[in-house]
């Protein structure tokens, strides 16, 4: 049996979860307080305060970490990769404390944990980070030469429900083609094609709109809202990440308090929805032309897939293309735990950043 130790950072906290094979032995949220946290905070110091939180933890609650066999963290914003399970070595640090390729708080997993893995000579892994690029050549062209259409996406928990649907199916995720739509405050669907994710909105340019982002816009009304407005680059790209979606138009990023808005009779809100979920169908249509319209099975995760309202709605738009499953939640621990597992058992090979 192996013990392993799954780790998610959060903005403001950090999931962990132990393991034993695919058993969840305990999972728990360890809360920051705003002087660990503080957005001008050096990196390494916010990491060596979770560090510090984390093994204060495992003291707490007797877990030597002497006797894990893995250590898995959710990665950041790496360079494009293929999907699998990653050893994390200098180099994945190096890319995420420098923030090569840009910030967030997932970048800090791989810091927070590898001095920990170093001492006890414990393996330290990353599974599926969030720029996993499988495209087909196609769906780069963005449509102006000069700028590409960039794969980032939910690919963790999108990966390990596709996974977890072909098991269900009896067949292999590399024998079959689907449709996989992340519900969460961005939204990603994506298409995949014998195990391959060929084609991905990115949730914070692209696609739907969702929660708190405003998916595509209409480009020249955009660009007349930056030149005539004269705002900054980064109000503009607050706007379009977390002031926008649900939340531009009824104030709230909360879905269970939108859906009391339309059971209340609420009419705007009844539109918006009826709008974020005619987009959401919309875009598992165009993913399903990327296959071909040969697929098994349209995925919907992540925690909208909760609503029986909403997933409804999709469902009314999409059942002519093919079954839709329903797999609510994100369980990123158990997709990470899964993902170490796959190289401890022999079952994948551990890939080289």
């Amino acid at each position: 049996m192996h013990q392993i130790l799954a780790i998610n950072p959060g903005s403001t906290s950090t999931k962990i979860g132990l393991f034993a094979d695919e058993t969840c032995l305990l999972k728990e949220t360890l809360r920051h307080s705003p002087s660990e946290i503080a957005p001008g905070l050096d990196r390494e110091d916010q990491a060596r305060f979770r560090r510090t939180a984390l093994t204060g933890f495992l003291e707490e609650r007797a877990l030597p970490p002497e006797n894990l066999d893995a250590v898995v963290v959710r990665g950041g914003l790496l360079k494009p990769l293929a999907s699998g399970t990653y050893l994390v070595d200098d180099r994945v640090c190096e890319d995420l404390v420098s923030a090569r390729y840009g910030w967030h708080a997932s970048n800090l997993g791989a810091i927070i944990a590898l001095p920990m893995t170093r001492e006890y000579n414990i393996p330290l892994y990353t599974v599926d980070p969030v720029t996993v690029d499988e495209f087909h050549e196609l769906a780069r062209y963005s449509g102006l030469k000069g700028i590409n259409r960039l794969s980032m996406s939910h690919a963790l928990n999108m990966k390990a429900v596709a996974r977890r649907a072909a098991a269900d199916m009896g067949r292999r995720y590399e024998d079959i083609n689907l449709v996989v739509a992340h519900l969460g405050s961005g939204i990603s669907v994506s298409a995949h094609r014998r195990g391959k994710m060929i084609d991905v909105n990115n949730a914070n340019e692209e696609g739907p709109f969702s929660m708190e982002r405003t998916g595509t816009l209409p480009a020249p009304a955009l660009a007349r809202l930056c030149f005539e407005v004269g705002v900054s680059l980064e109000s503009v790209l607050r706007l379009i990440t977390s002031e926008g979606g649900i939340y531009s138009y009824l104030g709230t990023k909360d879905f269970a308090a939108v859906e009391e808005m339309v059971a209340a009779g609420n009419e705007e809100a009844r539109l918006v929805v009826e709008a974020m979920a005619y987009q959401v169908a919309k875009e598992i249509a165009a993913m399903a032309a990327a296959l071909k319209g040969d697929l098994d099975r349209i995925l919907i995760t992540g925690g909208m897939a909760n609503s029986k309202l909403f997933t409804g709605l999709v469902r009314e738009r999409v059942s002519f293309i093919a079954p839709m499953t329903l797999y609510p939640g994100e369980e990123e621990l158990e997709a990470l735990a899964a993902g170490a597992l796959r190289v401890l058992r022999g079952e994948a090979k551990a890939l080289i950043y």
